[in-house]
């Protein structure tokens, strides 16, 4: 968080007499939303971490992540020292008007939110109702009518306006829905495109799966990246002679431990191609290279998997 909080408390003790000129506003008949926003250095080259802290009675909920530096128009992040700042982010749900300072591209302030009186409406018709907190959610995602339309066009399984935010939180639009289906998955779930992005399903992915010879569905993808079978790491085993192995059992592989390395050591002791089974088995039951080489050293040789692991079982070490 680094100065995040001290910033906004410095701000928030600099500008009461904004503050009450800008809570007038509420006298048009809008409430207007409000917090206090934060920048700070990102990563990514080109970015700024850009929070938005909201307050109201039940608490305080707040929206985190990286924005290009181009979405604040009139802010110089380069310029060094301390400058104020007032820059408005205009949205289809509304504009989110900031004013505070930066210090060496680094700041906080205060903002007002002041929500676009047709947006609902217009959400509405297009069949996704919204409140109050849905609209602000929209503004600071950009939850636009044209992106709105674009995913009803879609036909997606489960499309809501939370879903929508949720689209625009981890990527998912029209060209990654299009590239995922243009290699065969015909996928319309809304649930696992989210999945697909929160864990790395691409459509190089798939591509290269279909290229090796497999059909993987949308449940088999996402359990491949959670557990990291990667088509590299498949490669990695076919050169140890595990070519085309069932998904499911690559999966568990992962699970329990097999890797290309546990193989290449087995195959030093005489272990040419364990069954795939035998290998999980193995692992489950911590039959390692070592014991096996500890088993040797004792006089017990020419074991077959199979009583390695009968053995493990009945803790014989």
């Amino acid at each position: 968080m680094r100065m995040r909080r001290t910033l906004a408390y410095i701000v928030f003790a600099s500008c009461v007499v904004l503050l009450v000129t800008k809570n007038r506003a509420a006298d048009l008949g809008n409430e207007i939303r409000k917090g206090d926003w934060t920048i700070s250095k990102s990563d990514e080259p080109g970015k700024v971490e850009f929070s938005l802290i909201e307050h109201h009675a039940g608490g305080r909920s707040s929206h985190e992540s990286d924005w290009p530096q181009s979405s604040f128009q009139g802010v110089d992040f380069s310029k060094a020292g301390r400058q104020d700042v007032h820059f408005t982010i205009s949205r289809d749900a509304g504009k989110i008007d900031c004013e505070g300072f930066l210090k060496d591209g680094e700041g906080a302030g205060i903002f007002h939110f002041q929500p676009d009186p047709n947006y609902a409406g217009q959400m509405q018709s297009l069949g996704f109702p919204i409140d109050e907190e849905k609209q602000f959610a929209m503004a600071v995602q950009d939850v636009s009518l044209e992106f709105a339309r674009q995913m009803k066009g879609e036909h997606l399984s489960g499309l809501d306006a939370d879903k929508l935010i949720a689209f625009r939180i981890f990527g998912v639009d029209v060209a990654f829905i299009e590239a995922i289906r243009a290699e065969g998955l015909n996928i319309s779930e809304c649930d696992k495109l989210v999945a697909f992005r929160i864990h790395g399903v691409t459509a190089l992915m798939i591509r290269s799966l279909h290229q090796a010879g497999y059909k993987p569905d949308e449940d088999t993808l996402i359990a491949m990246r959670i557990h990291g079978a990667t088509p590299e790491w498949i490669s990695q085993l076919k050169q140890r002679g595990y070519d085309h192995i069932e998904l499911e059992k690559l999966i568990a592989f992962r699970i329990h431990g097999v890797s290309p390395d546990f193989i290449q050591k087995l195959q030093g002791l005489g272990y040419s191609h364990p069954d795939p089974d035998e290998l999980i088995a193995m692992r489950i039951h911590n039959v390692t290279p070592e014991y096996i080489a500890d088993m040797r050293s004792r006089g017990m040789k020419d074991l077959s998997i199979d009583q390695l692991v009968n053995m493990r079982i009945h803790g014989i070490d």
